[in-house]
């Protein structure tokens, strides 16, 4: 089987490069590395079976080349976090929107087998619901968010104008090893576990009875595999653990004895909750890795974050002020 990694480089990208090769399958990665990493893929540099593009997906002619009637395309590179996207919303749109439409272009005109895509929850906003179903209000307030939704919204317009298969996955709070450990100020297990490897206090937003779906990374991998192997197409799916926890819970996981609390944010809500019964009807798939097993996991991979920033009340204040200024 032929597929086309789009990110391939990064968090959740490399780790399903990973279980394609596993299976046996020619995988070609395209990832500019703005976000992944291609050391993220290094284990692999003798497989034969794995080509690695360190390019632009909006490359036009290069997606053309490399997308054809035979093609798997999972398309996950996009620019993520809420920071910057508040900061530079154009970077977000060339990025998430033209991105987008560079692979769905090379779809069209050559033919694809299926694309899957990787959307995100943050499309729900302060959820009304929980658990969320897929047919919540769709609410983004930033630019992540909508231009991840934008995405979405294009890849199942373009599956049902030009009639090739798609679907379309909304993670929730998606961890595991490999988590982006450079950059701004981001998710919060790459935050904690820089701060607990340096020995610093974690910065708990909030008073950390918020919770959160997490959801491990190779549940993710194993829903995008269902997505891409089943014959389900135009439909949109949540992607999460079916157990939210809270911060508080993470922080005694972690075995973290020093914490400092830092203030709410606007925009944030208090639970993420995955309504999973659509993914289960459609693909039969469930997540698996609990979350003790997950951050056990974590663990073992602390060092991953040795080099990663190590955030403060006042670096934090600093890079979330647009944060304030504009979701408050």
């Amino acid at each position: 089987m032929k597929n086309i990694v789009t990110g391939g480089c990064g968090f959740i990208g490399s780790h399903l490069t990973d279980a394609l090769l596993d299976r046996g399958e020619k995988v070609t990665v395209i990832d500019n590395c703005s976000v992944g990493n291609a050391k993220n893929l290094a284990h692999h540099q003798d497989n034969k079976n794995l080509s690695i593009i360190i390019d632009d997906i909006a490359n036009r002619s290069l997606m053309r080349s490399l997308i054809d009637e035979e093609t798997k395309v999972f398309h996950l590179a996009a620019l993520a976090d809420i920071v910057p996207s508040v900061q530079d919303p154009q970077k977000y749109f060339h990025s998430n929107v033209d991105g987008t439409l560079s692979v769905l272009e090379a779809c069209r005109q050559n033919g694809v087998k299926r694309i899957t895509y990787v959307a995100s929850s943050s499309c729900y906003g302060l959820a009304e619901t929980l658990p969320t179903p897929e047919n919540a209000p769709i609410q983004p307030m930033y630019p992540y968010a909508l231009t991840k939704y934008l995405g979405e919204e294009m890849v199942m317009h373009w599956s049902s104008l030009y009639k090739f298969p798609a679907l379309s996955l909304r993670f929730f709070n998606i961890y595991g090893p490999r988590a982006r450990t450079s950059g701004t100020y981001g998710a919060v297990f790459g935050v904690f576990l820089a701060q607990l490897n340096a020995g610093k206090p974690l910065t708990i937003v909030g008073d950390g009875t918020q919770t959160r779906d997490f959801t491990y990374v190779s549940d993710a991998v194993s829903a995008l595999l269902a997505a891409s192997d089943s014959d389900a197409s135009r439909e949109c799916l949540n992607v999460g653990s079916d157990n939210p926890v809270s911060i508080n819970r993470l922080v005694e996981l972690l075995g973290a004895t020093e914490t400092v609390f830092i203030p709410k944010r606007p925009g944030e809500p208090d639970c993420t909750f995955a309504d999973t019964s659509k993914i289960k009807d459609v693909l039969n798939w469930t997540s698996s890795v609990s979350f003790e097993e997950g951050v056990a996991n974590m663990l073992t991979h602390i060092d991953d974050w040795k080099d990663a920033p190590v955030w403060t009340t006042s670096t934090i204040q600093t890079a979330t002020e647009n944060w304030f200024k504009y979701l408050g």
